[in-house]
């Protein structure tokens, strides 16, 4: 085998309490679809032909180093508990420290059943994985922390789900680690204290080495997923799923289920199929964010002997999280009107803006991109009132230095649109790979203004809406 993984594997060193140890599932057809050579540089993986990536990463050839395993955790799901979830279609291959520095996981999603199947397959269809390919690559692109992709291979192999027989694919999945809330709360669940110290003692050394112990840990994951959340909502990014077993110690996002990028802007916006109620919609997602950080604090105090102590001092932390999500937002959209600083005071201005264009039904990528080039009166409906919102903004700019430049850079030209994704994957399973590869292409520079990608900054017509998104498990 040519393909050189230079593994070092911290957490198969932990207790086997952590995870169950396994191989991935073999395919019957591997072939690579899509691999990202560039982040395979990054993490010092050696150049190897088309057979050994596809091998590798559809799980039919374990790498020398390798020490295949799937992971345990808990998490709340749509806001019920669920005490045991773990890795159902995963493999965690092992670890590697790139070119950075930075120790990364590698992981394979689709790669057949484990113990925390519960009764699943364990396999990925081909949607779902392209679909989580571009997402998160597109994150990346746009500065926001995430997983990202490295393969995906299609395992010609089919899978059943409810729209049927489907094409298989296994997706390689980077991760500064996959630590969740839940990972947390499995051993606080059950009482293994001992487990949870080793793990919180782990995470720290991982990703915050200056925290000072679980309160420490909890302060510093608060304050990473109080920027992640306003970064998201600032290119109009629903994630779809935020339950506590989808959120990551490490501030990065991860899992790209029922995901959606809006259209015209509404707060309630909700794309995934499985959220009746709203609970994980576009506003919601930072008061979640909160509720997800209340359930850590609650799994990390068990381990602290002064219970009384360790409730006030996290429940402190946790009441100051409103306030950091606020001021993230603020400047995360002040900047998406040119404000290089932007605080507090210019929040009515903001939502002003916000509540018009939701009024209005204005586009939320293509209006914020207009405001710099001067055309954005072109996408309301009540244009007296929005020349009204102009008057007051041009006000406040009189005291910025260059707020076009700012503005340029805080909102994309493009993001990878709902339709756009289905229509790409329509075309995959037919065969035919080249909308994927374009797209790829558009959202690797979302902020360059290329006419060879015009077509794909437009919004959905009417028969071209995808008013849901499934998670494809």
């Amino acid at each position: 085998m040519t393909l050189h993984i230079p593994f070092d594997n911290s957490y198969a060193r932990l207790p086997p309490q952590f995870y169950t140890q396994l191989p991935p599932t073999p395919v019957s057809a591997p072939r690579i679809l899509a691999f990202n050579d560039d982040l395979a540089h990054g993490l010092g993986i050696s150049a190897a032909d088309a057979t050994d990536i596809a091998a590798v990463f559809a799980g039919n050839a374990v790498p020398e180093g390798a020490t295949p395993l799937a992971q345990l955790y808990a998490g709340h799901q749509f806001g019920s508990f669920n005490p045991q979830l773990g890795d159902g279609r995963a493999i965690l291959l092992g670890e590697v420290i790139g070119t950075d520095g930075n120790r990364r996981d590698i992981q394979l999603k689709g790669s057949g059943p484990t113990p925390y199947s519960r009764m699943g397959d364990g396999r990925a269809w081909l949607g779902p994985v392209l679909r989580e390919y571009v997402v998160s690559e597109a994150m990346h692109a746009l500065g926001i922390p995430t997983t990202r992709a490295l393969a995906a291979v299609a395992t010609g192999d089919t899978v059943y789900r409810e729209m049927g027989a489907l094409p298989g694919a296994v997706l390689t999945r980077i991760a500064a680690s996959h630590l969740r809330v839940g990972t947390f709360e499995v051993f606080a669940h059950r009482g293994q204290i001992d487990e949870l110290r080793t793990l919180t003692h782990y995470a720290i050394k991982r990703h915050y080495p200056n925290a000072d112990g679980p309160l420490g840990l909890l302060e510093a994951v608060a304050a990473a997923q109080a920027e992640l959340i306003p970064a998201w909502m600032s290119v109009g990014f629903i994630h779809g799923v935020m339950n506590t077993d989808n959120c990551t110690i490490s501030g990065e996002t991860i899992d790209y289920g029922p995901c959606a990028f809006m259209d015209n802007y509404h707060e309630a916006r909700v794309f995934s199929s499985i959220d009746q109620i709203g609970r994980y919609a576009f506003g919601n997602q930072a008061r979640i964010a909160v509720w997800n950080m209340a359930q850590f604090a609650t799994a990390l105090i068990q381990q602290i002997e002064d219970r009384d102590v360790a409730v006030q001092d996290a429940t402190k932390i946790v009441h100051a999280m409103p306030a950091q999500l606020q001021a993230a937002w603020v400047r995360r959209f002040g900047r998406k009107i040119g404000l290089e600083d932007a605080t507090s005071a210019d929040q009515p201005l903001i939502e002003a803006l916000l509540a018009l264009m939701q009024e209005d039904g204005a586009d939320f990528t293509n209006t914020f991109r207009a405001l710099g080039t001067g055309t954005a009166r072109d996408h309301f409906v009540q244009r007296d009132t929005f020349d009204e919102w102009t008057a007051r903004w041009a006000k406040r700019l009189q005291s910025e230095g260059a707020p076009e430049a700012v503005m340029a850079s805080a909102n994309p030209v493009l993001i990878p649109r709902n339709h756009r994704i289905e229509q790409m994957i329509e075309a995959a399973v037919a065969g035919d790979m080249a909308p994927f590869e374009r797209m790829m292409a558009a959202v690797a520079k979302p902020f360059e203004v290329n006419p060879s990608f015009t077509d794909l900054q437009r919004p959905p017509t009417t028969d071209e809406i995808v008013p849901a998104t499934f998670c494809g498990t």
